[in-house]
Order: structure tokens, then sequence, then C-alpha cells
């Protein structure tokens, strides 16, 4: 058994589902699929569902039209003809009702997040497996939601390996088909209640589905030529990785790097499964791979980007020490939302945090933290750049830049939060 993930922009028109197909074909062996949304889709269904959310059910149901009729570009361009597999129109649908006749007061937006933004992977599919059927290759579409068991916590749910083990195993020793088509990014409640288990989450799909059915790989198809040591659209002269070893993908991807999602990692590395970043572009080129035994070599600086982010300077009121039971208080309180902090820097009475800048959630956190009794100052329109292997002539060259507020150094990693110039 391989598993393949295709992302969002590998589907985001009729040629890239063509060339999903074409790479699926060439694979004779058992084969796992795993499909995010389509294109931006997952940003269209972010912005319906806070129109819903605030009361605007007419805007939202007019977006919801925009994304349909966006599908249905695509699902004509592939058959021919204006047509929408059964499928896919039935999750449509779904959500249209949702949108004219749910109340959003009745839930959460943390749940109706799960509910409204899981269709864009269930839609793309649905479409998927049609047109892979609709060419001449057999397979069977499964609905992530029953067999990844999940936690409770809605947008960052946690997967329960052991229950979803006996689901997913013993529906591929059923299955008459060799091919399977599942959705990355969701899952659900042992009450059957649907969860996501976090943005970007379907490296992470891919990895556990590979590990819970132990395949031979894990490969994840993306539009560059593979592990890149910057990203090609901020850094100019980017060299490619052949080779990375588990605890240093792990490093970049908590750093930020957008090739692999944070928890992609450890479900591979458990079962020593090598992870391929292939590219969608041409299927003929090598890509990298990530697996054990390999380092990044030291001439090769791997430079990190993270964008939108915050600094929140928190201070006792009464000016007392920093210590273990006020920070142990911070975090309890910051683990009650789904954010992620890039960087922590503490002395005596003050503790600094990097977190992603998130619309919803930042001013929440400092209020929050203010009644808790800390002065908290809260600067917006940053960056966080990291650097992994660097030497001393780029860490004087960033770390002298205009704008740069907060600075950290280890024997491999250099931080740095800097204002936007």
């Amino acid at each position: 058994m391989k598993i393949y993930k295709f992302g969002g922009a590998s589907v985001k028109s009729a040629d890239g589902v063509r060339n999903l197909a074409n790479i699926v074909a060439d694979t004779p062996e058992e084969l796992f699929v795993v499909v995010s949304a389509m294109g931006k889709t997952t940003n269209a269904l972010e912005k319906i569902l806070d129109l819903f959310y605030d009361g605007m059910s007419a805007e939202a149901e007019a977006a919801l039209d925009e994304l349909v009729e966006y599908h249905f570009t695509i699902t004509s361009d592939l058959w021919g003809w204006h047509y929408m597999p059964a499928r896919a129109a039935r999750f449509f649908d779904e959500l249209r009702e949702i949108v004219r006749e749910s109340d959003p007061s009745l839930r959460s937006y943390e749940v109706w997040y799960d509910r409204v933004v899981s269709v864009g992977e269930l839609v793309s599919t649905a479409i998927v497996s049609a047109y892979l059927e609709y060419d001449g290759l057999p397979n069977k579409w499964v609905d992530m939601r029953e067999l990844f068991v999940t936690s409770h916590r809605h947008r960052d749910a946690n997967i329960d390996m052991e229950r979803s083990a006996e689901r997913l195993c013993s529906l591929v020793a059923r299955s008459e088909k060799r091919l399977f088509v599942g959705q990355g990014f969701i899952g659900a409640t042992p009450e059957g209640v649907t969860t996501t288990i976090g943005r970007e989450g379907s490296d992470y799909s891919a990895a556990v589905a590979g590990a819970l059915l132990e395949a031979e790989s894990v490969s994840i198809w993306k539009d560059v030529d593979g592990i890149l040591n910057g990203d090609p659209k901020i850094f100019e002269n980017t060299t490619l990785i052949p080779e990375l070893s588990y605890m240093d993908a792990v490093e970049l991807a908590h750093s930020g790097a957008q090739i692999i999602h944070p928890k992609t990692i450890k479900p591979l590395q458990n079962k020593s499964i090598p992870l391929h970043v292939k590219c969608f572009l041409d299927k003929t080129k090598p890509g990298s791979v990530i697996r054990d035994g390999v380092e990044v070599s030291p001439d090769i600086p791997i430079f990190i980007l993270k964008r939108r982010q915050a600094l929140l300077k928190v201070i006792p009121q009464d000016f007392s020490f920093m210590l273990e039971e006020k920070i142990l208080n911070i975090f309890t309180h910051l683990s009650a939302y789904p954010i992620k902090i890039n960087l922590i820097q503490s002395s005596a009475i003050s503790l600094n945090l990097c977190i992603d800048d998130h619309d919803r959630y930042t001013d929440e956190i400092v209020a929050t933290l203010r009644e808790e009794g800390f002065d908290v100052s809260c600067e917006k329109g940053l960056e966080f750049l990291t650097v992994r292997g660097y030497d001393s002539e780029t860490a004087h060259y960033y770390g002298n830049a205009d704008g740069v507020i907060l600075m950290q150094r280890s024997a491999k990693n250099l931080r740095i939060v800097k204002k936007v110039i």
C-alpha cells in the first residue's frame, strides 16, 4: 500500500484533476489517495461561515452560489457537459440548507466551522473519485469521518489512533477495490460529530493513514520540485534539498515551513515510513525524501518566513517575578484557543510570546490575560523569520536589518521577530 496526498493547488482546475488521474494510473500498487479542497475553497467556505455566523444568510448563500459555480467550471470541463456528480451536489445542498435554515446561535463558532468548512474536502473527493471512475480507474470513495475517530476539540482535534486503525484497516481488508479516495483534514467524534484536525491538516491525515495501514511510503504531491531551502516566492536562488531527517523536518514544520504540516512526521517516524515530496507538475523529477539517517548539509541554510504575527508582552500587574505558577496560568488560558505560539522569551518579570495573529482570537487572548492580573501589550503587523543552519554572516545580515524587535539564537536556529518594512 502507498499513500498519495494531493493538495488544493493540485486540483484547482480540470487539468489538475486529469493530471492526478495520470499519476494514479501509473501506480500499480494498492493506493490510498488523500485529497484536499479544490483551490481556495477553504478560504471561500470560511467567508461563507463568517457571513452565516454573523446573521447574514442571504450574503452567505450568494457566496455559496459563487463557490458552486467554481466547482461547476471544473466538472463541466472534465465531463464535457454541465454536470456535477450526485454525491458532490448533495454536500452542497446540505450546506445550503444550513445557511438558509439553521440558527447560528445554537452552536459555537468552532463547531459550525468544522461542519461548514469540511464540505470542501467532501466535495473535492466526490468529484475526484467520480472522475477516476469515469476515466477507467475503479475506486472506493470513503468518508474519513467514519474512519478517523477524534477528540472533541473542534478545529484542532486529535486522532484516536487505536480506534481509527480498527475502522480503517477493516474497511481496506473488506473492500474488493485496490484504489481508495478519502479526505484530508476531517474526522469525527465517537458520536459522529464532524471535526477538523487543523488548518492544512491533509498532510497529517495522509501520514496517519500511512502509519495505520503500515504503508510502504507516503507521497505529498506539490507544485514545487521538492523540499527547497526557502519559499521561491519570497527568497531568491532557492536550492533543492534531496534528503532530510525526520528531526530536521519536524523543526522546519514547527517553525512554519509550508511544505508539510507540523504533525505529519511523528506517525511516519514511529513506523519508519519514508515521506516523499514530489513535483505534481512533472512526475519524472526525483523530488525529496524525509527518512532516518540523513542530515541537512551545513552549507545549505533553510529560510522560513511566517507573516501575520503578533507579539504579546505579558507582565504581572504587581511586578512580581514571572515564576512557574504564573507561566502555567498564562499557558493554561492560551491552550483554550486554536493559536500557535512560535517563539517564547522570558525575563524576571515579563514573558514575550510571538503568535499567529488571528482575527477572532488575538484580542480575546489579550483581554483574558488582563482579567487574570497581567499587563499585556500587543504589537501586530509583524513577521517571524527562522533560519536553520545559519552562519555568522547570515546572523549579522538579518539580525541588524531594519525593524527587528526580538532575536533568538541557538546552535542551529536563528529566530527573528520583525516589523514589516
